[in-house]
């Protein structure tokens, strides 16, 4: 290592306030700006460690100008950072090779940096980044075609100083769902589990223990996505998925049971499973979305598996949407609910393209809204 490690977005702050910053006001006086670490990077999201320093880390940051601004001097900006960048910062370089793809930070004694300051205008990187511009309005298609990574990450990180305020205010309009597409994101959750519930106990049953296990760590992750969705935190991806759940205060006991459950026989996890699920329901009972649910186990049926029934816990959320458009939507929920591809998930063209078919696809109807029953092999 170059330096001591510290969180990396310590290290882009020191970035801004001991490099960016004076540069900025010696060369364009007066200029109005937003500066901030966020986008990709585990350091957005505080997840940063010792490991992350190999790639893609380091000083670092976003520099948002007016778009007037941007076509008159973000060229200029770029290349006076190139040329008057200070070699280090916190004992860290501010070079990254190579230029582009994946970098890590190098020193440069003699010559420009190869700095990774990127000089955009709010709109066309929320364009890019998110496939839509939340300084006009959010509609239902941005909030279920952008994954809840992106949110994540346009949401968390850092913003240094916000002379135009508009990056603040995105952020702002961006924090959390408006609450009928949260009760329809989590009726989807408690959907997927639903479809899932009964095959740990009929895979051990069938002496298809790897089979149980894998549906188990499936649900498992189904349950965390819909624990982090309960506590307002966007769900990451899988790296950072056991991350982000681990820091829910009110998710302990629930992280018990998933433990139990991957590491028990096939009974024990049936009963560890439903353990989580009775946890979860109640959490969901006490915030108030939706008429209580009983979040007791029962059985499948006639058959000897235990289960919540997680579909009831569906239906009463949905029943209580309010806004039409909300109501009459395919039961399939946001993009990551049912599009597991990151080759997809990164491209949000193709997210929304992906989303309005499903919704063209004639599966919203009336009939369709109904939580099914879980299947019976």
């Amino acid at each position: 290592m170059w330096a001591p490690f510290v969180p990396g977005l310590r290290l882009c702050r020191l970035l801004y306030t001991e490099a960016v910053r004076p540069l900025l006001v010696e060369a364009y006086p007066g200029l109005r700006y937003a500066a901030g670490r966020l986008g990709e990077g585990s350091e957005v999201l505080g997840f940063d460690t010792e490991r992350s320093v190999d790639h893609d880390w380091g000083p670092r940051l976003e520099l948002f100008l007016t778009s007037d601004d941007l076509a008159r001097h973000g060229e200029e900006i770029s290349a006076m950072l190139t040329d008057r960048l200070p070699k280090q910062v916190a004992g860290w370089p501010t070079h990254f090779e190579p230029a582009a793809g994946r970098a890590r930070v190098l020193a440069q004694t003699n010559g420009p940096v190869a700095h990774r300051v990127r000089v955009t205008e709010v709109g066309a990187w929320c364009d890019g980044y998110l496939g839509f511009d939340p300084r006009r309005t959010v509609s239902t298609l941005d909030w279920l075609a952008t994954p809840s990574q992106r949110l994540a990450e346009v949401t968390g990180g850092a913003v240094f100083h916000d002379g135009i305020g508009e990056l603040t205010a995105l952020r702002d309009r961006l924090r959390w769902y408006p609450d009928d597409v949260w009760r329809y994101l989590l009726a989807c959750q408690w959907m997927r589990i639903a479809e899932e519930e009964p095959f740990v106990g009929r895979t051990a049953e069938a002496g298809a223990e790897l089979g149980s296990r894998v549906v188990t760590a499936r649900l498992a992750r189904d349950v965390m996505r819909l624990c982090l969705l309960l506590g307002r935190t966007y769900p990451p991806y899988s790296k950072w998925l056991g991350s982000a759940f681990g820091a829910l205060s009110d998710a302990a006991g629930v992280a018990a049971a998933l433990d139990e459950a991957l590491t028990g026989d096939g009974t024990a996890r049936q009963a560890a499973l439903c353990t989580a699920y009775e946890t979860v329901g109640g959490w969901q009972n006490r915030l108030g979305l939706a008429e209580t649910v009983d979040a007791t186990r029962r059985r499948f049926h006639d058959r000897p598996y235990q289960i919540i029934d997680a579909g009831r816990f569906a239906a009463a959320l949905l029943a209580r949407i309010d806004d039409p458009e909300i109501a009459g939507l395919p039961p399939v929920g946001g993009i990551d609910q049912y599009v597991d591809s990151t080759a997809a998930l990164c491209q949000p063209t193709l997210t929304r393209a992906l989303i309005s078919a499903a919704w063209r696809s004639g599966a919203g109807t009336a009939d369709s809204q109904e939580p099914r029953p879980p299947r019976a092999p």
